[in-house]
């Protein structure tokens, strides 16, 4: 099995997805995450799926083994009370850099910054992007941002999600001049090139920490791990 399980009782599974591998696909042959724990877990076996990742995005899920368990998590998730924090490596463009430059914010590591746009997703081209507050298919989208590490013109970033939206971290981010490295879909020409250059395949970007009730026992539990992708490594916090 591809995917990692860091907890299970006889209510919910933690499991660690690895890049590359979808959380579920409609496309015969190609193995994901949901047909592999239901492979573990007895083909008669209840397996609820409360949230996904995109293929190439790295982190933690977790699922349901009982209807109960669903019911609860996904309530938690519809009533904020499910929380999931991200690490990713960001491309900072040169206009970005003068910026900070100019403004000398020295606390700028320690600031959490939010971002709350709208977005609009392309079903065609199973891609989203920022509309106005005035379009009918912009759905309010919100997350907050705080620097960890930064390298001249990359930094590790650790985001908090706080709504649920297609492609939603990795729109924000690019069109707030911080785009993912590795991410051919949203990148810019530079950051494209700069992610080729440090030889960054898959999207720099992992869901590295889930906190949320247990769905039976009521207690706050909380999951983490760190990143595998390489590019992590040089940015791992002391």
């Amino acid at each position: 099995m591809k995917a990692e399980i860091l907890f299970e009782d006889k209510d919910i599974l933690v499991v660690y997805k690895p890049a590359g591998l979808a959380t579920q696909t409609k496309n015969m042959g190609e193995k994901d995450l949901e047909s592999e724990l239901r492979t573990y877990l007895g083909g008669k076996a209840y397996l609820g799926m409360i949230h996904r990742l995109d293929q190439p995005v790295e982190g933690l899920l977790v699922f349901a083994k009982t209807q109960a368990a669903a019911k609860e998590l996904n309530s938690q998730i519809t009533s904020g009370k499910f929380y999931k924090k991200y690490y990713a490596i960001i491309f900072l463009s040169k206009d970005i850099l003068q910026k900070r430059e100019q403004q000398g914010d020295h606390e700028e590591k320690t600031k959490v910054v939010a971002l709350e746009d709208f977005l609009a997703k392309d079903g065609k081209t199973n891609t989203s992007h920022v509309v106005s507050q005035k379009d009918p298919n912009g759905k309010r989208s919100k997350l907050s941002y705080q620097m960890k590490v930064d390298k001249e013109e990359f930094a590790m970033v650790e985001i908090a999600l706080f709504t649920g939206r297609h492609h939603q971290i990795r729109v924000q981010m690019a069109n707030a001049g911080m785009p993912l490295l590795g991410d051919l879909k949203y990148g810019t020409e530079e950051s494209i090139c700069k992610s080729k250059e440090c030889g960054v395949s898959d999207i720099a970007l992992c869901a590295h920490s889930l906190t949320f009730f247990h769905p039976i026992t009521k207690k706050v539990v909380t999951f983490s791990k760190f990143p595998q992708n390489k590019i992590f490594e040089s940015f791992k916090l002391s």
